[in-house]
């Protein structure tokens, strides 16, 4: 019997833990894949620690990797579940439950006809409005910048074979983007459309700025064009240079126009913000490059939970 192994990425989610593990196990109750559940905590301040002992002790197809501190976003986290995974595939999930464990059962099918990656395609979610349409245009400007096909709308919930795991766990990245990975790996991908809930217990870390630091985390790690656009930029500001030149100069000997301070001024500003914007782009690549170099390990896991025997 094939097993499939669920990593749960979770913080302060002590209301979804039990209510995640039972919709994972009906999934799994009566099917052809025996499953593992790890749950992959990172530093949660609730009572988490004790809900997950708890179904521990009641499933020893449950273990719980407990981070040492908190890493930021869920990439970490994934990824220490991925590498602590025996299964034949892995599935990756948020513990908010926003994401439904019962799609599984939909992604399973597609693994049977042949596919490597599986990934779930938010056709809606719920939610305010602007963080609806922030995301749309998240998703189309990332796959128009990127330089490989990333699908639209699709996040971390998805299943990988064991061929693609294999591929993600010997990169040595440390400033991770799972969903580009997992679409830079290649080998045969399909998506599965859903609409992704609002949570129903606890609330988002996610913040306006969360997200758009996570948008340039995606960007500067899958795409060039911020790079290539510094370079278009600086033509064009110095045809735009060459054209004013001429247009002064033909106003200095024709005209009586005036050359005022405020031109001038106006001139510095431009070009200065030009400057500013490149030496913005490049800082980003520049973060990301020092993260890499310094080679420390994505994250550090402080403990395993897992089930005790009772002679123990």
């Amino acid at each position: 019997m094939k097993k499939i192994s669920i990593v749960a990425a979770c913080y302060n989610e002590s209301g979804n833990i039990e209510s995640m593990y039972q919709r994972v196990k009906n999934v799994f109750d009566g099917s052809a894949y025996d499953f593992e559940l790890i749950y992959v905590d990172n530093a949660s301040t609730d009572n988490s620690r004790n809900v997950y002992e708890q179904v521990v002790q009641a499933d020893d197809r449950v273990k719980v990797l407990l981070m040492s501190r908190n890493f930021g976003s869920s990439q970490p986290s994934f990824f220490a579940g991925i590498r602590q995974a025996s299964g034949d595939a892995v599935i990756l999930i948020d513990g908010d439950l926003q994401d439904p464990p019962e799609l599984i059962s939909e992604f399973l099918k597609k693994y049977e006809d042949g596919y490597d990656v599986v990934y779930g395609v938010r056709i809606k979610r719920m939610g305010g409005v602007l963080r609806r349409i922030g995301y749309k245009c998240f998703y189309r400007v990332f796959r128009w910048l990127s330089y490989i096909e990333m699908p639209v709308d699709a996040g971390d919930f998805g299943l990988m074979s064991s061929r693609v795991v294999d591929v993600i766990k010997i990169l040595n990245e440390k400033d991770l983007y799972l969903r580009g990975l997992r679409a830079w790996a290649g080998f045969k991908q399909i998506g599965v459309d859903y609409t992704r809930q609002d949570r129903n217990v606890g609330k988002t870390s996610n913040s306006f700025l969360a997200n758009f630091t996570w948008a340039k985390k995606a960007i500067t790690n899958f795409s060039y064009k911020p790079l290539e656009f510094i370079s278009k930029l600086a033509i064009s500001a110095v045809f735009a240079t060459f054209v004013a030149m001429l247009v002064y100069l033909y106003l200095y000997f024709k005209t009586d126009a005036p050359r005022g301070f405020s031109t001038l001024l106006m001139v510095m500003f431009i070009f200065g913000t030009i400057q500013l914007l490149a030496l913005s782009i490049i800082a980003e690549y520049l973060i990301r490059i020092f993260q890499e170099v310094k080679n420390r390990p994505p994250y550090i896991i402080s403990e395993i939970l897992e089930k005790r025997d009772k002679n123990d």
